[in-house]
Order: C-alpha cells, then structure tokens, then sequence
C-alpha cells in the first residue's frame, strides 16, 4: 500500500468504482502527512457530495466526514454538492445539476490559483470534469509540488439519460491520468 512518503512530488490519480474506497484512501494520506508535521503545505479541495445511500450502500462522501484532520490544513469545499446521475428524473435536471456543480466548485478552484499551496489533494475531482471544464483543475495540478487526487472511474453510474456526461467525465479523467506519475486503480 502507498505512503504519503511514496507520492510526495509527484502527481497521483486514485480511481475506481463506487464504494472502492477512493476516498478512505485519501483521507489515510492526508492524516500521514498531517502527522509529518506538512499541515502548512496542503491544501484540500473537496468535490465530494455528502455520503447517500444507493442500492444497499453508501456513495460519495466528504473527507470531513472521515477524519478530523481536515480541520489542520485549508480545507475548501463547497456548500452544496449533488449527484445528477443519481438525483436526476430528466436529462434536463441532470446537466442543471452538472452545472450548479461546476459554478460551486470552480470558486475554490481559482482560490486555490490564486495562493497555491505545494501540497493539493482533490477528493471527487470527477465530479467538476461533468461539466466539460478541466482548465483550472490542469493549472491547479501545474501549481502544486504534490498532487493526490480521486475520482470516480467505473460504470456502475454510467447512466446519464441520454446526456454524454459520462463520456465527458471518463475521457476527461483520462486525459488527467495522462499527465500522472502513479495512478492507483481500486476495484
């Protein structure tokens, strides 16, 4: 199993399915590194929904949810997050919720452009590349010594009625695995 200690300076992907434990995984990097005394340096941006039931299990999830250590580095999260492939009734409602998603998380984005910290861990980044957007995530991953990032990577939600969103996303999580030092593949 990876320590912090084997992707610090690098750029690290962590993808799977739902319920892979993408995000348990994460959290367990941002405690190390907070026991290395790194609080300083990182930076967490959390595209997460907060954690819901779905078929017999829970989905999505916010490190919040998962460790204390989110209170010890800057921690930017949006107030509101949705899960449009899961919430939505119309092809309609879901790219309205793709977008409500991307104009609530693109704020922290800029943010973090703004006073980058050489430590970005991303929880859920697939979450923002629904929306066909992945210019400030590309410059976030540019301003950082250390990126670790997780995102969704599977087809258990591929169905997006009819919209192409789950293409996007899959072609767009590609196209940042490309540009990765380690990707880590849960199933």
């Amino acid at each position: 199993m990876y320590s912090f200690n084997d992707l610090k300076g690098k750029r690290t992907l962590i993808r799977g399915n739902v319920r892979t434990g993408k995000t348990r995984l994460t959290v367990r990097l941002l405690e190390e590194a907070v026991r290395l005394g790194l609080s300083e340096a990182i930076t967490v941006i959390d595209m997460a929904p907060r954690s819901q039931e779905h078929e017999g299990g829970s989905v999505g999830g916010r490190i919040s949810e998962n460790t204390e250590a989110y209170k010890q580095v800057r921690y930017l999260s949006p107030e509101r997050v949705e899960t449009p492939r899961l919430r939505a009734d119309t092809p309609e409602e879901l790219l309205s919720l793709v977008e409500l998603n991307a104009q609530s998380i693109k704020p922290l984005l800029q943010e973090y452009l703004e006073n980058p910290t050489p430590i970005l861990m991303v929880n859920d980044i697939s979450i923002m590349f629904q929306s066909g957007s992945d210019d400030l995530i590309m410059g976030a991953l540019d301003a950082c010594e250390t990126f670790i990032a997780n995102g969704y990577h599977g087809d258990s939600l591929s169905e997006d009625r009819g919209t192409g969103v789950s293409k996007i996303e899959r072609d767009l999580m590609n196209r940042l695995a490309s540009r990765m030092d380690v990707i880590i593949d849960l199933r």
